[in-house]
């Protein structure tokens, strides 16, 4: 998309949390529309009525969607309430669910926003995960190969980055490695076992239009070598070559969202 392109659905995802949870519901449902643009905003933090209607009255100015995680029950009717007053489709993510556990267990919710985000040992594996993705990102420093859970490889564009992170998320510790000809793999590459590296591959027209948006968003002309159709099949065709050296699983992300792909990876590293 060019950054000036409207959003074709504007979401917003409001909860007395940090807003993790709504947004990755959110992002899994947008992308089976994909290439539909939505924009989601998060309103996270809401303790109080003042602050929801707020942001409902926001949601309407931008006949936007709306998303709740709201633990506590009274801002849960009051989104309600608002959400008629002010004819919005409104959804509840947590409520229905948080009632059917507490006639099922027969006990009462904890009603405390925000427990799935604990100080927990996970917490901290989760940050040191998402600080590992940071520093070995882009091979800023190769020696972040030889220390990783994951080791993901290929072109420029292939959403390295944004898998590392995601999997970060899922306290995995992931090194990127973009695949360039001039440059030459890193010697680490092949001193890991080759079930944790996974090669990332891509259509070449697919690739051309993310490759045309980017530089578009950057203000440079898109008829640079970088997006040039004859380049990408070169990157691509030596990509091959390095990732048939490894012998390491290759995943064409052509099309996939992030979540997709990174499913296939986690169940791909969980059979080894």
């Amino acid at each position: 998309m060019a950054a000036d392109t409207q959003p074709e659905v504007i979401i917003y995802v409001v909860s007395d949390s940090a807003g993790d949870t709504g947004e990755l519901v959110v992002r899994a449902a947008v992308a089976q529309f994909h290439p539909i643009h939505a924009e989601i905003r998060r309103a996270p933090f809401i303790n109080d009525e003042a602050s929801l209607e707020k942001y409902v009255l926001q949601a309407m100015e931008d006949d936007a969607i709306l998303l709740y995680t709201l633990v506590l029950p009274s801002l849960r009717e009051r989104m309600l309430a608002l959400a008629s007053e002010y004819d919005l489709t409104a959804i509840d993510l947590l409520g229905s669910l948080i009632t059917s556990l507490e006639e099922k267990t027969e006990r009462k919710a904890r009603q405390e926003p925000g427990l799935n985000h604990v100080l927990d040992e996970n917490y901290f594996r989760k940050v040191d995960a998402v600080e590992f993705a940071v520093k070995y990102d882009d091979m800023r420093d190769t020696t972040g190969i030889l220390q990783a859970d994951i080791v993901l490889v290929g072109v420029s564009r292939t959403s390295k980055t944004p898998l590392s992170m995601y999997l970060a998320h899922r306290q995995f510790k992931v090194a990127n490695v973009p695949l360039i000809p001039e440059v030459g793999p890193p010697p680490e590459l092949f001193q890991i076992p080759k079930e944790k590296v996974v090669g990332l591959t891509i259509d070449v027209r697919y690739l051309n239009g993310i490759r045309k948006e980017r530089l578009k968003a950057l203000g440079l002309p898109d008829s640079a070598s970088y997006a040039k159709t004859e380049r990408i099949e070169f990157e691509l065709q030596y990509a091959a070559s390095i990732m048939e050296r490894i012998g390491c699983l290759v995943i064409d992300v052509s099309h996939k969202a992030v979540e997709e792909t990174a499913s296939l990876i986690m169940e791909h590293i969980e059979s080894v």
